[in-house]
């Protein structure tokens, strides 16, 4: 039977809708203030100038709403309670350590261009405050937005400060409405839809406070078999078609590997891959898991080819410097390919990946991997005793 593709849904062309209402917007400004000044005979080089300008506002404008929307997080969690454990925009990342000290770090992660994480505050009458922090980012964005039109009415008509201002108001609308406005786009959900899932469902708030807790321990160095081990039970199966609550059974899968009760990780793994709340990332991520429990243990090839499949490789190059995935083709490489100097450079690269990587505890804990790797491959290189 032929597989339908899956048709996009409302989030997804709502995000459409507002980048192509962000094009207007940007067009009409061109229309405005650019091609008047074409009319009135500007020289050619000034016209290539102009335009360029319009895309540097724009690109700049998008590049500081992001910055914003972060730091709205960060500004209204202080608000409400909670307590700073990292900020990051691309790939620079300023991380509170287990000393205390705040230091900047670089981190890689795909198909994220921003991220702030915060400790939250004890429960209170079984509640946390959930709505602030969650649509902090998207209050800021409007907020500044706001601001921008009222600064920009103030400027000439014809000047560049109030076309520049226009475009970063238009930016920071988009930005409020995509983040504000509570929807899934496939399977993710923003920030507005996360805050009304989390306020509505006890069980969602637990594992939404649990997830925090859990970063925070991340960030001092804890490594998750040394937290307490109620954070990673696995919820119930009528609870986990929540996102949120869903995550908290990829963590426990997370102990498990770390506990180095590989068979078990594994056998929890294969349902939640079949799981429609489970993001693609974390599914990514738990499929190289699988690949390393498996070129450890059986290693078998044809289960290999399986779980090598397109999809899975092209996730795998976009993830390329992230430590489990380099550490599950340094295994690949060793246990699968035999190929020595291949793996040789894979671990070189693993090694300065983890020498910078954020999270000493995790970093230890792939180190260990690798060696169980190393090992299994000189076990086989053993002479057979006669």
């Amino acid at each position: 039977m032929k597989k339908l593709k899956k048709k996009p849904d409302l989030g997804t062309w709502f995000g459409i809708l507002c980048f192509a209402a962000l094009g207007a917007v940007v067009g009409m400004l061109y229309l405005r203030y650019i091609l008047p000044a074409i009319d009135a005979g500007m020289p050619k080089g000034q016209r290539v100038w102009s335009v360029l300008l319009l895309a540097a506002f724009l690109y700049s404008s998008l590049f500081l709403q992001l910055i914003l929307h972060e730091a709205g997080h960060l500004v209204f969690g202080l608000l409400s309670g909670y307590r700073f454990s990292s900020f990051r925009v691309f790939q620079f990342m300023w991380l509170r350590e287990g000393d205390g000290r705040v230091r900047l770090k670089k981190m890689d992660l795909a198909g994220t261009a921003g991220q702030c994480l915060m400790s939250p505050p004890d429960f209170k009458d079984g509640r946390i405050p959930v709505m602030l922090y969650n649509f902090g980012g998207a209050l800021m964005n409007a907020l500044t937005a706001l601001l921008a039109l009222c600064v920009g009415l103030l400027f000439s008509a014809e000047s560049l400060a109030r076309l520049g201002l226009m475009v970063f108001c238009a930016v920071g609308v988009m930005f409020a409405l995509l983040n504000g406005l509570p929807m899934r786009t496939g399977l993710v959900s923003n920030d507005g839809r996360n805050a009304l899932d989390i306020a509505r469902d006890p069980a969602a708030m637990r594992a939404f406070w649990v997830q925090l807790r859990m970063n925070e321990e991340v960030s001092r160095g804890v490594r998750q078999k040394d937290m307490p081990a109620e954070w990673f039970q696995v919820p119930p199966d009528e609870e986990m078609k929540n996102g949120i609550i869903a995550a908290l059974a990829v963590f426990a899968c997370g102990r498990l590997m770390d506990e180095h009760r590989f068979e078990e990780a594994d056998a929890l793994m294969h349902p939640l891959l079949c799981m429609d709340s489970i993001p693609g990332l974390y599914k990514g991520l738990m499929r190289c898991d699988r690949m390393y429990v498996e070129l450890i243990t059986k290693n078998r090839p044809e289960a290999l080819r399986g779980m090598r499949s397109k999809e899975q490789m092209k996730f795998m190059k976009a993830m390329a410097r992230y430590p489990s995935v380099l550490r599950t083709e340094y295994a690949y490489a060793l246990l699968a390919e035999k190929d020595g100097e291949k793996a040789a450079a894979l671990r070189d690269k693993l090694e300065k990946q983890l020498a910078a990587y954020p999270y000493p505890g995790e970093a230890e804990a792939e180190r260990e991997f690798a060696d169980i790797a190393a090992d299994k491959e000189k076990q086989h290189e053993l002479p057979e005793t006669v």
